[in-house]
């Protein structure tokens, strides 16, 4: 209601001069006795109303339209130029973010072009101030097109002017170890242009870099520029406040059914309690904490503890907050090999069975060639990040061209593993195996001229060791380093009255980056079995070569002596070379390669007869790795070999 009352006073204030403007004859008084006549009144007001059939009810013809009215097109198109803005790729900026460009060719009035240049001269006083233009002007004209009918045409100028640049620059924090950091790392200099893309980016450095030196909670104040027009210059100061240099104190977690407690959390820590506190560290916790599996969402952030160390830096822990997620994963997967035929695979897992991190998975595996029900059981991170406790039971059955053979598999193993979140420089295994197999023997016919091939009963337990050192790049696509790799593996068979050998093996791969998209990679591998001929080992622990990840061109296990049927024997010694030459566009790349190895009888490999493939492949660059697909074909190929041979699969080939 006061509204109205607002609205109504306003009206009638507006209207007063009106009414102090009209003209009324006042009423004479009486000459008499003085006192005011009533005045005469009007004839007409008097007179009889006019029948309502003989009302003019026609309303009045408009007015006529004016000479402006009829000289300005109802609907114009237009066309915009733009000038001046071509430094700095301030023009393709301009047109991106220009409501004339992308209104341009649409049918439009007059009024809505005068606007959409006002807002287009702004934008660009915007952008030519951002790269430190201040003196700028733009101009802006619209003109008729000659000899075109409802067009014109927009032509924005824009003159910059002098470019400003940096005067004195005050941002320094007053903690030492803070300052260093800055004039450090600090990017911008007096006498550099102004432009407010670099000061962000500057700003946005140093509350990177503060929190991975010590000062988790960092922070920059508002700015302020003080600009100099009879220099061109700009003074910038921004307060950089740093709390109190920080160090390490505990991990805690917070959150829902959490699948671990706090000690374990700090297992996966890669930093002790005193250390000078890292953002990197703690978000590599995060990182950690969400591979684990168990978590459905996970965050890092540092709390202040209120606890000042012996050396007077203040303590503060990192509290991981999460949920837990889905403990149980089961999963199923089918596919067809030319040499491998239908294989159906399921698997079912508790990921927390035993906490900490202690999964159990069953696993099965039906198919042509190969038959396995299996268990095993898991602990990651076993009292430290990435060390692993593993065991295993297995039962399988495995048709082979080289073997066939059903085992029963009994396994113990610790290992340190790189992971793509951590890339360790030196990793190992040890373990424990048994196992105790029934194998149709090829080897043992050709030996004794048995007209039946035999089938032999094996037990041996072996004791598998491993050390890397790996001073590449990345895990699944590196580019440049090394890496070496040694196995060897005492092992022990209890038939024919028992006897010891030894199979060892290493490898080594080197990579070299030749400009940001060429890379060449060559690898070594080279394979021996000392103690025992090639006819009292197992076939299932004799070495074997080709396929994928060995010698590509040719089929897997395909390499080194045959049975008279043409099936592999597998053989004591091997010897493999490879080089990769790696072209990558985008997420995309292209790779040529020639593989050479063989397999021989002898304690150690000869280099004889030795069989070379050669190919190309195809990749495709993912966010975890690089997806393979490789065509190739043996040189000099022979009888039974394929003519050309496909591999896909994850990662690089090595």
């Amino acid at each position: 209601m006061a509204g109205r009352s607002i609205l109504l006073a306003s009206l009638l204030a507006s209207a007063a001069p009106v009414w102090a403007q009209a003209t009324v004859p006042a009423p004479a008084p009486d000459a008499e006795t003085g006192v005011l006549a009533d005045p005469a009144p009007d004839p007409e007001l008097l007179a009889p109303l006019a029948p309502l059939a003989t009302f003019d009810a026609q309303p009045p013809a408009p007015a006529e339209a004016t000479q402006r009215d009829t000289e300005r097109p109802s609907a114009i198109t237009y066309a915009l130029t733009v000038e001046g803005l071509d430094s700095h790729g301030l023009k393709d900026r301009f047109k991106d973010l220009s409501v004339l460009k992308d209104g341009e060719g649409d049918r439009v009035t007059g009024a809505q072009i005068d606007a959409r240049i006002e807002a287009d001269t702004e934008l660009a006083l915007r952008l030519l101030r951002s790269e430190g233009y201040y003196a700028a002007r733009v101009d802006a004209v619209s003109e008729p097109v000659e000899g075109a009918e409802n067009r014109v045409r927009v032509v924005l100028t824009a003159t910059p002017g002098t470019r400003y640049r940096f005067g004195r620059i005050d941002i320094r924090p007053a903690h030492p170890r803070a300052a260093a950091v800055v004039d450090a790392e600090f990017p911008l200099s007096p006498g550099d242009p102004l432009v407010a893309a670099d000061v962000e980016t500057a700003e946005a450095l140093i509350l990177l870099r503060l929190p991975q030196e010590g000062f988790p909670f960092a922070t920059v104040g508002a700015r302020d520029v003080v600009l100099d027009d009879a220099a061109a210059t700009g003074d910038y100061s921004a307060p950089v406040a740093t709390g109190p240099l920080s160090t390490f104190g505990t991990v805690r977690l917070s959150g829902r059914r959490l699948p671990f407690s706090a000690r374990h959390a700090g297992n996966l820590a890669r930093f002790d309690r005193g250390d000078i506190y890292d953002s990197r560290l703690a978000e590599d916790l995060r990182r950690a904490t969400v591979a684990t599996g168990l978590f459905s969402g996970v965050s890092v952030k540092p709390v202040d503890s209120g606890e000042i160390a012996p050396d007077g830096t203040r303590v503060v822990d990192v509290e991981i907050s999460g949920e837990r997620g889905p403990q149980r994963q089961l999963a199923a997967s089918a596919g067809y090999g030319t040499g491998d035929g239908l294989r159906l695979e399921g698997l079912w897992r508790h990921r927390n069975l035993f906490p900490p991190e202690g999964a159990l998975t069953a696993r099965a595996v039906a198919g042509t060639r190969e038959q396995r029900l299996g268990t095993e059981f898991r602990r990651s991170n076993a009292g430290q990040r990435d060390r692993t406790v593993l065991v295993l039971a297995e039962a399988a059955n495995e048709v082979r061209d080289a073997y066939n053979a059903r085992t029963f598999t009994l396994s113990g193993r610790l290992a340190r593993e790189s992971t793509p979140i951590w890339q360790k420089r030196w990793t190992y295994a040890a373990g424990l195996e048994f196992v105790a197999s029934d194998e149709v023997d090829r080897s043992r016919q050709l030996r004794t001229g048995e007209t039946r091939i035999p089938r032999r009963t094996f037990l041996t337990a072996a004791v598998p060791l491993q050390l890397g050192y790996d001073r590449s790049d990345s895990l699944l696509d590196p580019t440049r380093g090394f890496r070496l790799l040694g196995r060897i593996s005492p092992e022990g068979t209890l038939q024919s009255g028992g006897f010891t050998y030894v199979r060892s093996q290493l490898e080594g791969s080197a990579y070299v980056g030749l400009g940001d998209s060429f890379v060449l990679a060559g690898r070594l591998r080279g394979g021996a079995i000392f103690g025992a001929p090639r006819g009292r080992i197992a076939p299932t622990r004799r070495f074997y070569a080709g396929g994928g990840g060995s010698v590509r061109g040719f089929g897997y296990q395909e390499l080194g002596d045959r049975d008279p049927d043409g099936d592999p024997l597998g053989g004591r010694s091997l010897a493999e070379a490879s080089v990769e030459a790696r072209y990558r566009f985008g997420d995309f790349g292209a790779v040529a390669f020639i593989d050479a190895g063989q397999l021989y009888t002898s304690t150690l490999p000869t280099f004889s007869d030795m069989r070379t493939g050669v190919g190309i492949g195809a990749r495709y660059y993912t966010g975890f790795g690089p997806i393979r697909v490789d065509l190739a074909r043996p040189l000099a190929r022979r009888k039974g070999e394929p003519q050309v041979a496909v591999y896909v699969s994850i990662g690089q080939a090595f």
